[in-house]
């Protein structure tokens, strides 16, 4: 009789910054996560949180496996500080907020599990079951980034600028990353997809926060993550 093989493990990164709201709440829909196969590390990095952040996660310290507190760097410094504390076969992003659904996550990890796959994408586009309509011209926005990134990459994504993007830890080099903004997101990707060989997607749900309620994005982040694609495509 053979072994039972072990399980992935898969650690899951979450980058907070003044998530005094969310956090806790968050954490505690990643930690419920019971998955056949799959053993989840939880890594959280406090990015110089200004408000209650980092006393919520010293009260719970059993929400999480691997906690980082650091001065304010961006989310980019906080994400190249969660994958060197990252031990998992895979990385996958978590945002703080309650934009996405741990929920998803047992869709989300079955290719890794069951299809060999290097790297599995979210989509909101993919008919998810129920999503927050959001904003007209971020879908625009996020519809030619994944175009462009489509055509550089031979690849048929949907929505590449989704938080949820699993993919095989030994693919990227965390601490070699380049960038720091929000492009440093189509730069993972991007090196994962020139690694890796068996790619998936699959639908998420979505619940977009609006600016009020604490969204950060703005419009003139594409510029970078256009200069980050093509970069990556031609310049190895």
């Amino acid at each position: 009789m053979s072994e039972p093989s072990a399980p992935i493990r898969v650690s899951v990164v979450v980058p907070a910054y003044n998530e005094e709201k969310t956090i806790a709440q968050v954490l505690e829909r990643v930690r419920a996560q019971a998955i056949p196969g799959i053993e989840l590390e939880i890594v959280v990095v406090n990015d110089g949180s200004r408000d209650r952040t980092r006393e919520i996660l010293d009260a719970r310290p059993e929400l999480y496996d691997r906690v980082v507190h650091q001065e304010n760097g961006g989310k980019g410094a906080a994400v190249k500080t969660a994958l060197g504390a990252a031990t998992g076969d895979f990385v996958l992003f978590q945002d703080a907020d309650l934009e996405y659904d741990p929920d998803d996550y047992a869709r989300l990890l079955k290719p890794i599990r069951d299809f060999g796959a290097d790297v599995v994408m979210g989509s909101r586009f993919a008919a998810p079951e129920y999503t927050r309509v959001f904003y007209f011209w971020h879908k625009i926005g996020n519809w030619a980034i994944t175009f462009l990134f489509n055509v550089l990459n031979n690849t048929t994504f949907s929505d590449i600028y989704s938080c949820y993007l699993c993919y095989r830890r030994s693919l990227v080099d965390g601490s070699g990353l380049r960038t720091q903004g929000w492009e440093q997101h189509a730069e993972i990707l991007s090196k994962a997809v020139a690694a890796g060989t068996v790619f998936y997607e699959t639908p998420i749900s979505y619940h977009g926060r609006t600016y009020a309620e604490g969204k950060k994005i703005k419009a003139h982040h594409i510029i970078a993550v256009f200069a980050t694609i093509i970069r990556e495509r031609f310049v190895r």
